[in-house]
């Protein structure tokens, strides 16, 4: 399968004041797909603008022809399998489409936190696991049957209907993200593919080299989830999400082509890139995240 590039774009700029205009040219551009980050807020952003991933993604879709939208991640930090299903529906209708959810079991961010009392823990991970392990499926059934009725130990639905169903048959592709054991069954017995950022131990003590290891170590436990679900990993795309890793992949065209070959041979199908954003994190020489996306692919 050969190697496909996409960006994330993060919610932060109003549609009338150069958003619609940064989706439409991710399209012009030739990315495959266009993410967008499906929090209440997020890290350094937290006090800045920051707009709803599913609004954003139905407006993308309506700026756009052909390129594929999708979130990276949605969680059940704040969201219900039932609603998350009936807005799902509608966007891939919209799109005519082009969705994809990218969802996992989310972090102890602001997210864990906002929809809680101020004497009320957020998950543990054991717990985040553990609602992810119902989410998942149950949003599944959501998606492909008419009507679901439900009562487990976190979600319940009773006689829930989603027709008419997703315009993708039997349903909208999930991209699971995971690393841990549970996580990465799901995605063997869910996923259309698998998301990883890396691992975050190499990203903040390792080397370039201690982290292509690490990776090649979730590759090798996601093919063995994979045997023990009697799938073959090779039918799941495998999506790494940059940005988080001890690589610069941005700082060059060369040292972009040298990472996407390394992670390529590992398997990956897809490589995704942050839109540039000045004085953040993500900032980088958007003439040089241009020409990656029109020419790193014929170097590869």
């Amino acid at each position: 399968m050969s190697l496909r590039l996409s960006t994330v774009i993060l919610p932060v700029q109003r549609w009338h004041e150069g958003g619609r205009e940064r989706w439409r040219r991710a399209e012009e551009l030739g990315f495959h797909t266009a993410y967008t980050y499906d929090h209440l807020s997020w890290r350094s952003f937290r006090d800045g603008p920051w707009f709803g991933a599913l609004p954003t993604l139905t407006a993308a879709a309506a700026a756009t022809d052909r390129i594929r939208l999708g979130t990276l991640v949605t969680s059940p930090n704040f969201r219900h399998p039932v609603t998350l299903a009936k807005e799902l529906i509608t966007l891939d209708d919209v799109s005519n489409g082009r969705i994809t959810l990218g969802i996992g079991a989310g972090g102890n961010g602001f997210d864990a936190h906002t929809l809680r009392r101020a004497d009320e823990a957020p998950w543990t991970p054991r717990e985040r696991a553990d609602h992810f392990a119902e989410f998942l499926p149950l949003l599944d059934r959501l998606l492909t049957e008419d009507a679901v009725t439900h009562e487990g130990e976190h979600y319940a639905a009773y006689e829930a209907r989603t027709i008419p169903g997703c315009v993708q048959r039997p349903r909208l592709p999930f991209a699971v993200a995971a690393t841990g054991p549970r996580g990465l069954r799901l995605a063997a017995r869910h996923g259309q593919a698998w998301v990883t950022t890396g691992d975050p131990k190499t990203s903040e003590t390792g080397s370039p080299d201690e982290s292509l290891e690490a990776i090649r170590g979730q590759v090798d436990r996601l093919g063995a989830a994979c045997a023990e679900a009697g799938r073959d990993a090779a039918e799941l795309d495998k999506i790494l999400l940059t940005g988080f890793t001890p690589d610069r992949p941005l700082e060059s065209f060369d040292a972009f082509v040298h990472f996407a070959g390394k992670h390529a041979a590992l398997g990956f199908t897809e490589i995704v890139l942050h839109w540039p954003l000045p004085g953040t994190d993500f900032a980088a020489d958007e003439k040089v995240f241009e020409r990656i996306a029109t020419e790193a692919l014929a170097q590869l």
